[in-house]
């Protein structure tokens, strides 16, 4: 019987090895890895510790390549368990933008959709497609797909910020796109706040139509998120898995500001605990205010302010206030839910749906 096993086994052999000289394999050596029983992502959690350990290389960054040099110059933020992919989850990159006082990053547009999240400093701008935004911490800004953009640092202090973009969805796609620009920077088609006064006072123009699926807003002020988190957090309880919790919206839409990315800002009450949540979407969080913890897949990860870390997909997620807290974090939840494929489990008894 051992005989006749291992003659098997070296016919098995032998066959793929025949095999794949003609781009073939066996799917039942690879069925279980192929479609998994729950996700099993190779990503894993991971906290970036922004000013005891990354701040300092930013601003070294900042010394060693100028902006002209770099045309962005960013760190990124690589997940270890996914070396060499620049990537932070599977679908998501992220990376830390600096811009000194006096410079420009040039203007380009390019087919990936990517968002900013102040970190430190106050006054910068970006501009898209001839509107300028002033850049405040905490204030969640917009680059959507294809629009020319640049950045500029006017104010007398330096700026970082978080850049959250789809580039590995769009590599996945083989569908990306970039141009640069023939100047330095764009002229001013319309004043500062424009798109704001336009489309975010719950109003439309009349014979307004989106000319894509991204919000027409450019810039969601930290200021008025933090006062609606702060009603919420008087006229209810929290949500056990969420606390207070707020999604960014497209207004003209009502879905995610990105067709591909999902933003999100939570109020979490100091001594909260949240019950464990998991959800398809790998999330990349930002400390705005607070201190305290997260479990994430069983890694416990301290926080304080302007600190980054990521949640990976699937991973049971609790976290733990010693203040009141805020965190803003995005994810590729939008995508995901025009696919029909996101899924979340809410409290111990891992409630699916």
């Amino acid at each position: 019987m051992t005989t006749q096993l291992g003659a098997v086994s070296e016919e098995r052999q032998r066959f793929y090895e025949e095999i794949e000289t003609h781009s073939l394999s066996p799917l039942w050596q690879r069925l279980h890895a192929l479609v998994p029983k729950t996700p099993a992502t190779p990503a894993v959690p991971m906290k970036w510790d922004y000013d005891g350990v990354v701040r300092q290389h930013v601003f070294r960054a900042g010394d060693i390549v100028t902006a002209e040099e770099a045309e962005r110059r960013v760190l990124i933020l690589e997940n270890p368990g996914l070396p060499g992919s620049a990537s932070i989850t599977h679908s998501l990159y992220a990376g830390l933008q600096l811009v000194k006082p006096g410079e420009i990053a040039r203007a380009h547009r390019h087919s990936q959709s990517a968002l900013r999240f102040v970190i430190e400093g106050c006054g910068a701008y970006t501009a898209v497609d001839g509107e300028r935004t002033v850049m405040r911490p905490g204030d969640f800004v917009l680059t959507p797909s294809w629009r020319w953009h640049d950045h500029g640092n006017e104010s007398n202090e330096p700026m970082v910020w978080l850049d959250g973009l789809d580039i590995p969805i769009l590599s996945f796609f083989d569908a990306g796109f970039a141009e640069t620009g023939g100047t330095l920077s764009q002229q001013e088609q319309r004043p500062v706040g424009d798109s704001t006064v336009r489309y975010g006072n719950n109003m439309l123009p009349v014979d307004w139509k989106p000319g894509d699926l991204a919000s027409p807003i450019l810039n969601y002020p930290y200021e008025r998120s933090r006062e609606t988190l702060d009603v919420l957090a008087r006229s209810g309880d929290p949500d056990i898995c969420h606390g207070h919790k707020l999604r960014f919206v497209n207004p003209a839409s009502g879905g995610s500001p990105m067709p591909t990315i999902a933003a999100f800002i939570q109020l979490l009450p100091a001594g909260f605990s949240t019950a464990p949540y998991q959800s398809t979407d790998g999330a990349v969080f930002t400390v705005v205010e607070g201190e305290g913890e997260s479990e994430i897949g069983g890694i416990r990860i301290s926080w304080k302010p302007r600190d980054i870390f990521v949640a990976p997909s699937w991973h049971p997620v609790v976290h733990r206030c010693r203040t009141t807290a805020t965190l803003f974090s995005f994810s590729d939840r939008a995508v995901q839910e025009k696919l029909g494929i996101w899924r979340e489990a809410r409290g111990n008894s891992g409630e699916k749906r």
